[in-house]
């Protein structure tokens, strides 16, 4: 009963007073909210330009602030976005993993803008199997969405929800539906909050039509890692199975599938690939295991950044939107993806490890008259931060049981003397893709302390400990050096410490038995490695 009362509550006329609105509505600036799946700041010029030029995303960090320390409580895709609904670490609002389903009952961030005043909307992947709360509008991307001609969930006559199919290209698309809701749907007399959410560039990298030869005349850079041997430390990196040399299959390479195409797009796609693959396929007898690798590499990073560039497009058309509406002087437009990436980095795509570069998610704000432009902070904020930063923008009081905290005074280059100094990431999926360890950590931006506890259903206890500024690429575990000792201790009690305040369970394993068929299946070819 108490549960129904809040969930109406949220939805009633009185509640914009009991919840706290601090903001007249002529003050309260709208709020477009861009979010990628999989976006890594090493593909985002405005962070590293050595691989694309993204003009549109960097005119929201050249008109307002770039945050190099923005990290992810827990690296997948539905954590992430249920932390961001809540405000909450995953332990806390119930989605742990990807296969969980999201409780949309709880309190969340769009409930209490629309119940503020605001009017609310989300267009794009979701991701987390519940129907959308809070929204006035939704029209989201039923699972995880493919590239081509999706099939998408949105609310019919009467409320209730309806799949309906799209043909073109699902970035595309998606950047329509936005525009669409922004000039013709939405209620010019209130503010709006708008989620305008990507599928791409998450696995496995389809692009548009018109990028499908973009970049077949130039050579990605190789990260300085790619042939890692993951040599002095824990057993977890070296029994991953997110390698490039591997893990990538004929479907993520384009040998071979067509997804959802249909027979329009299969023939504009062969014509691109066909004589690629063809030429690759005829020269691969004859090439080394190196050079296959380097094959893979170019082929996938490729893939991937074409796959940046049609959503760097789209933000481009929406921003010139606000422009030509005169919306973009009282629009706080935030960008961001649910964590980072790895593009060859350790020999490695996809994320889930509380290593730098899925660590760090990109995150630019800009705030006309409010965020000076080409500003850069460098504390650390969080997706766990996001909910109660939109509330606070909005004058709308923060929950109490929110446990990220509202930006909005870094934002006015103000950062407060007590903000957090470290910060804690827990990962929980193992058994599951890609056999990357549950493990917990602590980081307070130059050095990093991560427990790993859990692999393959077996309990396990190992340490890696990081010195960032001496060792960028992570490759020296430092924990129980004698050089370290002391900021070891330090991280030892601040992860206690955090794992109290946020009140962290212990996870039970449960423990699985291995077939006698599994027990003895060929593994492929491992390194050692050393240290715990």
């Amino acid at each position: 009963m108490i549960r129904f009362f809040l969930v109406a509550l949220l939805a009633s006329p009185i509640a914009a007073t009991l919840i706290g609105v601090n903001a007249s509505a002529a003050e309260r600036p709208n709020i477009l909210f861009i979010f990628t799946d999989d976006h890594c700041q090493q593909a985002l010029s405005a962070y590293d330009d050595s691989r694309i030029a993204t003009p549109n995303m960097d005119r929201i960090a050249n008109e307002g602030m770039r945050f190099d320390r923005c990290y992810c409580t827990n690296g997948i895709c539905g954590p992430s976005r249920a932390v961001i609904q809540t405000g909450k670490y995953s332990h806390v609002n119930g989605f742990i993993i990807n296969t969980d389903r999201f409780n949309g009952d709880q309190p969340t961030f769009p409930k209490m803008l629309k119940a503020s005043g605001y009017q609310t909307a989300i267009v794009g992947k979701w991701h987390l199997g519940s129907t959308p709360q809070g929204y006035d509008y939704y029209d989201v991307l039923k699972g995880q969405g493919p590239y081509y001609n999706p099939p998408m969930i949105t609310a019919d006559a009467n409320g209730e929800p309806v799949t309906r199919r799209h043909t073109g290209y699902t970035t595309e698309i998606l950047t329509a539906k936005t525009l669409d809701w922004l000039q013709n749907q939405r209620d010019t007399d209130k503010p709006f909050m708008m989620m305008y959410q990507h599928k791409a560039p998450h696995r496995n990298w389809m692009p548009a039509p018109k990028y499908l030869n973009w970049l077949d005349d130039k050579t990605i850079a190789e990260p300085e890692t790619l042939f890692d041997e993951y040599q002095g430390r824990t057993r977890s990196a070296a029994r991953q199975t997110m390698s490039i040399k591997y893990d990538l299959n004929d479907n993520d390479l384009k040998l071979s599938g067509h997804s959802t195409m249909n027979a329009e797009q299969i023939a504009v796609w062969d014509k691109a690939y066909g004589p690629k693959n063809e030429a690759y396929l005829k020269a691969r007898p004859n090439m080394t295991e190196k050079e296959i690798i380097q094959w893979k590499y170019q082929r996938y990073v490729k893939d991937y950044l074409r796959c940046v560039k049609s959503v760097d497009d789209g933000i481009g058309e929406v921003l010139d939107y606000l422009d030509e509406a005169g919306l973009a002087d009282n629009t706080i437009v935030i960008y961001s993806s649910d964590q980072g990436w790895y593009l060859g980095e350790h020999g490695w795509f996809d994320k889930r490890w509380m290593y730098e570069e899925s660590l760090k998610a990109p995150l630019l704000v800009r705030w006309p008259g409010v965020v000076k432009p080409e500003s850069v902070s460098k504390a650390i904020v969080s997706n766990l931060d996001f909910a109660e930063t939109f509330l606070d923008i909005a004058g709308v009081s923060v929950p109490e049981d929110m446990q990220g905290e509202s930006f909005v005074p870094i934002l006015k280059g103000n950062t407060p003397a007590d903000w957090r100094k470290y910060f804690y990431y827990h990962y929980y999926e193992n058994p599951g893709p890609h056999n990357v360890a549950r493990h917990y950590g602590v980081t307070d931006g130059t050095h990093k302390l991560v427990r790993y506890y859990a692999l393959q259903g077996e309990e396990i206890d190992d340490w890696e400990l990081f010195d960032l500024d001496s060792d960028p690429n992570e490759l020296v575990n430092a924990y129980g050096s004698t050089d370290h000792i002391e900021i070891q201790k330090t991280l030892e009690t601040e992860l206690e410490r955090l794992r109290v305040l946020y009140e962290v369970p212990e996870d039970v394993i449960v423990k699985r038995k291995r077939s006698p068929q599994k027990a003895n299946a060929k593994k492929k070819p491992q390194p050692a490695a050393a240290g715990k």
